[in-house]
């Protein structure tokens, strides 16, 4: 090869180094800002992950706190209705007294009882109606509010299950609300609920 030929090949390798080189550092100086930014930001918003020396019995900072686990037993549910009024043997333990006045009576069979715990609601936020009704296995309850002097069906049924039944209803009419739930095929109707809605 001469001098000339050598000068211009190393003149047209020279830029293409020149510029590989540049790209480099640039990808370098890229990844160092944004690896200090990520570093900036986990510690700004503690995830740090690694060990800061705590006894780690410490709930600062913690979202979710799980209890230990404890196996339950196998009696059956905590809380059931017990819609005969029987007393079942075997259930898990002697039955506790309940906070429910003495006066008190559980409904009888093909009696409907329906409670709500909303005495005072907003406009259509959600009224939980649940009861019982013994005898009424498979039954579908039609939910009925007193309009103008008469209870209208509102549109709302509630299938009883376990002789149990339960759903919400939401109402936009302001003012003391009136409620009961009826059995259209036995004609047999609960007692009826207040509640007021603002």
């Amino acid at each position: 090869m001469t001098d000339d030929q050598e000068r211009d090949r190393e003149s047209t390798l020279r830029p293409v180094l020149n510029g590989l080189l540049a790209l480099v550092a640039v990808a370098l100086a890229v990844g160092m800002v944004l690896g200090g930014a990520a570093l900036i930001g986990t510690q700004a918003l503690g995830l740090s992950g690694g060990d800061d020396g705590s006894s780690g019995d410490s709930l600062e900072g913690e979202s979710l706190y799980l209890p230990p686990f404890h196996k339950t037993s196998e009696g059956g549910p905590a809380i059931t209705l017990d819609t005969q009024g029987s007393d079942r043997a075997g259930n898990g333990g002697p039955t506790q007294p309940t906070d429910e006045p003495s006066d008190s009576k559980s409904p009888k069979s093909g009696q409907i009882s329906l409670q709500t715990v909303e005495t005072s609601v907003g406009n259509f936020e959600h009224i939980d109606l649940t009861g019982v009704y013994p005898g009424g296995e498979g039954a579908i309850l039609q939910v009925q509010r007193f309009e103008n002097g008469a209870w209208a069906d509102f549109e709302a049924t509630i299938p009883v299950s376990n002789e149990t039944f339960s759903t919400y209803i939401q109402t936009g009419v302001a003012g003391l609300n009136r409620f009961r739930v009826i059995d259209n095929a036995t004609g047999v109707s609960s007692n009826e609920v207040r509640v007021r809605v603002e």
